[in-house]
This record gives structure tokens, sequence and C-alpha cells, in this order.
């Protein structure tokens, strides 16, 4: 007996060729009936026998596209119209959108083979894709994800791209930027050349800059075994020391140049293709200004066609922009403000609608652990409670911002530093993007609390309810989120510094806390900041904070007395418990840093420095019960007196490490006695350090905890708007329960 049913799927199901997949899927079981999209997902009807239909949803539900991500299917019976034939319907773009947009995928092993094949009309095109691959994101303008609602809007496709489009059997079956050289983007060098790609590669092999326009802005690519213009590029970008990334062409040349495990392969060949942080061969063959004091090297493989024509040898591949400054993507600003740092443009005309730079992640225990998330990762949801719509602002470094309804976070890509009108405004910029995109109406915003945020700023002024989230209650709520928990963990959040409740700086916090609400429950003692945002800048000052005797080497600076006596006296130097000014202090003892030229410079050489093997901790004094500090100047005063017995300098910074770890399962020890939570959520910029992070993961599972760790969203800012939205969720339904004596 025949039956009929409509069936709804919801999740990211439109741009990775669904409609295609259940055209084929239908037909091959002899059913008839339509799909389409609309702004809500794919709609379907089915009719046919019973048992053709019932596997017809077991398709649907087991063997998805590979870049679908299937949330929920529903189903409803309909009657029977006998209708012939199975076809795709036009799109419904009316109703509250609720269809979700696919990240930008790297190119298939399909279109890489026609753009190898001499005979193939799609050959060396550096525009190539299908349903399986290319860009979404960075294209999409509007739901449903159809052609006349991307950037590909102004291509009109030739006849045999449209017969293509237009064929069930063709993997272009709907693909909407499907193109060609005949009616596709163009490439083109300025200065103008007959073949614009040899001569990229010629330039690059010559020495110069070449400003290459990617799928979400440009890059700034030189040969990253050609010293000098590594440097020339360091200079030019005023970017002294930061770390570029590196993309090469292949699996082989990435082991050429780091250690590549299982995980790190599976990530730098998967769809995704972020930048990989991978440890570095002794004999890699990069300049030696690719990543100054850094044994880690972040590598990519190529993710779009034009990538893979144009990466032959490794290139260095960094953001184009001048250091601080958001990525460029329009053509215009390019031109404008890369003039003076490139050689060259390598462009195209296919309009970027969506700035988004590449994602950075490593892998820690087999898990993705992300530093920096953006393309390929977003604007993928993380799963959160239901709730009212909530937009989090974010922090201010490091920004991203969130949109969260129906039990989804939109986390943002990477926005970057709230320091400049550029990128406040590619902040705003994105907001109304994405809230146009999910058709999200706030109804509460959350933000943090400290008054000289732009971000917190820019909500006070959107005339909606607030909810402040303390930015290490947000660390920790974010790893709560990213782990599918509401709590109560013991919290254990570690930064470089976070406005506290009582005005004070915070940055090494023990916290008991859930989505509702926290308790301070410990912390490293306070002390000054000298001279405030100059002591993060010059690390040395946080040596003079911390009481550092006259004699060491460290002392000499001219300023140092001046700084000692600020501390003393508390001017200019509002206090601070943070973990992050704390390895700052020992970086400084050690001679590792005296000045940053970028954020967690000094921890990051700190980290470098130490010696894996050493496994020896000095004692660190616990003062209090109920809200403990911690004393932080021990580890400082103990890697004092081994500066002075002679004890190498990778061995104590080690040690400084051993210790921290071990204070962290102190002082989980010490909550857990108290309120018999046996769960610890670690989040905050400093559990980057991987060194730290498996010292600490390992102290507390030896003692019985269970860790929660990030693997969604990073732990260090770039998490903090998912952990505000997941505050403000759970404060809406249940806005009277946050008192911590009401979690236990």
């Amino acid at each position: 007996m025949d039956v009929r049913v409509g069936v709804r799927v919801e999740g990211i199901v439109q741009g990775v060729g669904f409609r295609p997949f259940v055209h084929g899927l239908a037909t091959g079981l002899g059913l008839s009936g339509l799909v389409g999209n609309d702004a809500r997902g794919v709609f379907i009807e089915v009719e046919g026998p019973a048992g053709a239909v019932e596997r017809f949803l077991d398709g649907l539900r087991e063997r998805p596209p590979r870049l679908a991500v299937i949330d929920r299917v529903t189903t409803r019976k309909l009657a029977v119209s006998g209708a012939a034939g199975f076809v795709i319907a036009g799109s419904d773009a009316s109703g509250e959108r609720r269809a979700l947009v696919s990240f930008d995928s790297a190119t298939c092993d399909d279109c890489l083979r026609e753009m190898r094949d001499p005979a193939d009309r799609r050959y060396g095109y550096p525009f190539i894709n299908c349903t399986n691959c290319g860009p979404r994101f960075t294209i999409v303008r509007d739901v449903p994800y159809d052609r006349p609602n991307t950037t590909m809007a102004g291509f009109a496709m030739c006849g045999p791209c449209a017969a293509e489009y237009a064929d069930p059997a063709d993997r272009r079956f709907h693909a909407q930027p499907v193109c060609c050289p005949a009616c596709g983007p163009t490439l083109e060098l300025r200065p103008a050349a007959d073949d614009p790609l040899h001569a990229a590669r010629k330039l690059l092999a010559d020495g110069a800059v070449v400003a290459v326009k990617g799928l979400g802005g440009y890059h700034l690519a030189v040969r990253a075994a050609d010293g000098e213009a590594v440097a020339a590029l360091r200079a030019r970008k005023h970017r002294e020391d930061k770390a570029f990334a590196v993309m090469v062409p292949d699996v082989a040349a990435a082991r050429a140049l780091c250690e590549v495990g299982e995980a790190e392969e599976a990530l730098l060949t998967g769809a995704r293709r972020p930048i990989v942080l991978l440890r570095r061969r002794p004999d890699a063959a990069l300049a030696e200004a690719v990543a100054p004091g850094n044994a880690s090297v972040g590598i990519m493989l190529p993710y779009t066609p034009l990538h893979h024509l144009l990466v032959t040898e490794p290139l260095v591949l960094t953001s184009g922009n001048v250091s601080d400054e958001p990525i460029a993507f329009r053509d215009a600003d390019a031109l404008e403000r890369l003039a003076g740092i490139a050689d060259a443009f390598l462009v195209h005309d296919r309009p970027i609608h969506v700035r988004t730079d590449d994602a950075v992640v490593r892998v820690f225990r087999g898990r993705t652990l992300p530093v920096r998330r953006s393309r390929g990762y977003a604007p993928e949801p993380v799963p959160i409670r239901s709730g009212p719509p909530v937009l989090a602002c974010g922090a201010e470094l490091k920004n991203t911002f969130c949109l969260s309804r129906d039990g989804r976070a939109f986390v943002s890509h990477h926005i970057g530093d709230l320091e400049n009108y550029e990128t406040l405004r590619a902040f705003e910029e994105g907001v109304e993007h994405f809230r146009r995109l999910f058709d999200i109406v706030p109804e509460v915003v959350a933000y943090d609390p400290h008054p000289e945020y732009l971000s917190s700023k820019y909500a006070l002024a959107q005339e909606l309810p607030t909810v402040a989230v303390q930015h290490h209650h947000a660390h920790i709520a974010s790893c709560l989120a990213d782990n599918g928990t509401d709590g109560p963990v013991i919290g254990v959040a570690f930064d470089g510094t976070g406005f506290g409740t009582d005005g004070t700086l915070w940055g090494g916090e023990f916290l008991i806390a859930n989505l509702r609400g926290f308790e301070r429950a410990g912390h490293l003692a306070p002390v000054p900041l000298p001279g405030g945002a100059a002591a993060i800048r010059e690390p040395w000052r946080m040596a003079a904070a911390y009481g550092v005797p006259d004699d060491l080497p460290v002392a000499d600076r001219p300023a140092w007395d001046t700084v000692k006596g600020m501390a003393r006296r508390n001017v200019n130097s509002p206090l601070t418990s943070s973990m992050g000014r704390l390895f700052d202090a020992v970086a400084a003892v050690l001679g590792v840093r005296d000045k940053v030229n970028y954020e967690g410079q000094a921890a990051i050489e700190l980290e470098q420095l130490a010696d894996p093997t050493e496994q020896a901790a000095y004692r660190v004094a616990f003062d209090g019960t109920e809200a403990f500090t911690v004393r932080g100047a021990d580890l400082v005063n103990a890697a004092v007196d081994d500066v002075r017995a002679g004890v190498p300098a990778p061995m104590i910074a080690a040690r400084f490490h051993n210790s921290v770890a071990a204070l962290i399962v102190e002082g989980a020890r010490r909550i857990r006695e108290t309120t018999a939570i046996g769960t610890v959520a670690l989040s905050g910029g400093v559990f980057q350090n991987m060194l730290l992070l498996e010292r600490a993961v390992t102290g507390l599972e030896d003692a019985g905890f269970t860790v929660l760790t990030h693997h969604r969203v990073p732990p260090n800012d770039g998490g903090i708007s998912l952990g505000q939205a997941a505050v403000a969720t759970a404060r809406s339904q249940s806005p009277s329960s946050r008192s911590p004596s009401t979690w236990r």
C-alpha cells in the first residue's frame, strides 16, 4: 500500500548537496514527490510503498552528504496524490529563517582531478567547485542558500554549467556557486600579466611579497624558506615576532617541516582546513623569522583551487593587514591598505561578503583544541539550552560575538581586538549579518561588565534588557557549554586580566560555578600592576611588583626603582590576581622577555624554554579556607633562588610549570572537601599552554577528578561570547537560583 509522507529536515542542509542527495535517494527507491529549500531548511514530500518510504527515511538520517549536519528530522502523514516522478521544487523564502549555513569547505578530490586533467573544460580553473566543496559562508548574503542570495549572483551560468546544474545525475546538480572559465570569476595579477598564476609564482620565487585574494580576505605570501623575503614582510607589516602561518602543498611537505600525528593529519586534510599548530623539526627548511623563538609552526594545506595551483612549495600565508588591523577583504580597501606591503596583487572578481580569518587549532589528547575559531568552523552552531534570543557581545580582545535561540548558539568568526574603528565596524557589520541570516531578534544582551570594553559599550547602547556576565564566569560557562553540561563544577579560570566583582583585575581564579552563577572560592594573592597596561607590555614590571631583589639582572632597568616605588605606594598600580602576569614575572626573572610585541608572548616563550623532562616543583602556600589565596610570590622567590644557585633556565621554567599544575590540583582538592564537587573545568588563555594543560589534567585525573577542557570554542577570550550567551539563557529560566547554596 502506498503512503505519502511530509518530511522536514533541519540543520546544515543547504549548500551541501542535500537536495540532489534526496533526489537520488528517492528515485533510486522508485518514490515520487518533491524536495526544496525554504527559510527553515529542507522540505520533502515522498510517496510510494510503505517499506520503500521507511528505507528512504533511514537513508536520509544515516547517509547524508559529507558536509551535511542533520539536527532534526520530523515527519507527518499526507494524503496520497498518485503523482508520478520526483522533482526539485522552487525555493520558498517566506517564514521565519531557521536554515543553517554551511562553513566554507576545502576543494574535494573530484574537483581536483578535473582541475588537473588537461582534457577537462575546467583544467587549471582556480574557482572550480561542486556540491561537496567550495565557498559557502563567505559568499552568502541571505537564505535560502540559492545563487541569487550569494556573491555569485552576478555570474550568469553558461549553457554547459546550466546543464550540469539541472542534471540530477551530475555532481553539480543545484551546486549554487557552479561556474567555469566561460562564465565564472577570473584571475588577474596587478601589475598585469598574460598568465597571472605563472607570473605570481615567478614573483614569489624571486623574493617578492604577493597579496592573494582568498575565501575570506586577502593573504600576504612569501617563500617560507627565503629569510630576506620573510624579514621584509615582517618589517612592512609591522609584525615583529608573532609567528606566521605556512601553507604547504601536501602532507608530505608538512611532515618535512613538522611532526604530524594521526589527529593532526586528519585536521590538515579535512574539509575545514584550519591552521594546525605543529612541533617544528630541527632541520625544517624554514626561515628563522617565520616563527622566531617558537618551537611550533602553524601549518595548513591548500583549501581553494587557487591555493592548489599557486602553492608548489611552503609559503608564508598570513592575514592581509597591517598589524592590529582587521584582514582586508574588499578589493579597493585591500589595494589601498596593502600597497605599502605587497609588491603585487593576485586578485579575482568574486566578491567576499564576510571577512573571515583562517581558523587556528591544535591537538590535545586526540581532540581539537581551538585557538581561533573562524573559517571552516563558523557559522556552525554550538548546542546550548533553549531560551529567549540572546546577543552576547564577547570581550575586548580576540573578540567574537554570539547570537543564540532555540538551543543553538551561533558563535561568530574571529573578529579580533576591538581597539580601532575598523575592527569595531567589522564587529557591528557581523552582528547585523548574523541577525539577518539567522532571523534572530535579540530579547536580551549579554556583556562583560568591564566599563571600558567597546563590546560592552555597544551592548549597553542596544536599549534591550541586559545581563552582565563576569569575565571569568563567562570563561567557565563557555567550557560548560562546550561540553554540553550545566555544572556545577570547580572552575579554574587563568588568563591575563578580567574585571572582577570587587573592582580589581582578576585572572588566577578558582570558582564554584554553574551556568547561572558563581562563587569565588580561591585566587592568586593580588599584586600591584605598576603602570597598568604598561605592565602588560613590559613583563619586567611584574618582576618588580613581585619584589624581585635588586641584584638580579632583571633589575638592571633605568626605571626599576621608580616602578618598584609605584607598586609599593599603589600609584597607578591596580591590584591583579592574574596568572598571566605571574608567568610574565617569572619569564622576566629568567631573562626570557622584557618587552612583548603581542599578547602572551612572554608566557609562550617561557613554555618553549621549559625542559619537559624536569619533574621537580616548588612549594607554594595557601592562605585561608573558605576563600583561599595562593601565594604566587612563593613561585617567583623560588625561581629567584634557583637563578642564584645557577640552575639552568630550562629547569626553572619547567619547575614553575609543574608548580602551577600542582597548585591547580591542590586548589581543586580544597574545594572538593567542602563541596563534594568532583568535576573541574579549565578555561582562560593560560590553558593554551600545552605543557601546563597536560600536567594539570594528568594531576587532576590522578586525584580522581573529571576534567572538562575546550574542543568547540577556544579557552581564550574567543570563547567568552558563548559563555555569556549560556549564562544569559540559564538566568532567563532560573533567575532566582544564582546562590551557590542552591547548587550543592
